[in-house]
């Protein structure tokens, strides 16, 4: 099942409509399956590029999916679990600033996506249609679990269409 509309906050549309499989499991495997094929693609001497003056790399992207990836599972498993506490929201371009990815490559950083992913698919697949569908509040608003895993698959898609778009038009 996908979500539905108004089970989330009008924000996650932007994201949750970049994914097009009925199922959350199967929707994560293949988002990992596209995110493993893209990122492979990209040449090395293109991982340190940004398409503009102050705007992120492509490691630091890639980093921003990860650290994004992380937060959306830590809210589904504290809403799955029925934690009553809303959560507050988090300041990506502070996370990317001192994020150093200097010494990375997008090898390993797609290496530790996998592994990431691999956690939550697992994640995903414990929970029930009941567990799926509870909600939780966080500052944008009321979702439910269902919604932050079709997050995870949509804002990886939303940064892969970006890097496609913006980092490599000329490749």
């Amino acid at each position: 099942m996908k979500p539905i509309k108004g089970s989330y906050p009008a924000y996650f549309e932007t994201y949750i409509s970049k994914v097009t499989e009925d199922d959350v499991l199967i929707a994560l495997h293949n988002n990992l399956q596209a995110c493993k094929q893209f990122f492979k693609s990209i040449p090395a001497d293109k991982e340190n590029s940004a398409y503009a003056q102050g705007k992120w790399t492509i490691k630091q992207v890639l980093n921003h999916i990860l650290d994004c990836e992380r937060i959306f599972a830590y809210r589904a498993l504290r809403f799955a679990r029925k934690d009553p506490q809303a959560l507050v929201a988090f300041d990506e371009d502070a996370y990317a600033s001192v994020a150093d990815v200097t010494n990375r490559n997008l090898g390993d950083l797609m290496a530790e996506l996998e592994a990431l992913r691999w956690s939550n698919i697992f994640l995903f697949k414990s929970l029930n249609e009941e567990a799926l569908l509870r909600t939780g509040f966080m500052a944008s608003g009321e979702t439910t679990v269902l919604s932050l895993g079709y997050m995870i698959c949509g804002h990886a898609n939303h940064h892969m269409q970006v890097i496609k778009e913006k980092y490599l038009k000329d490749f």
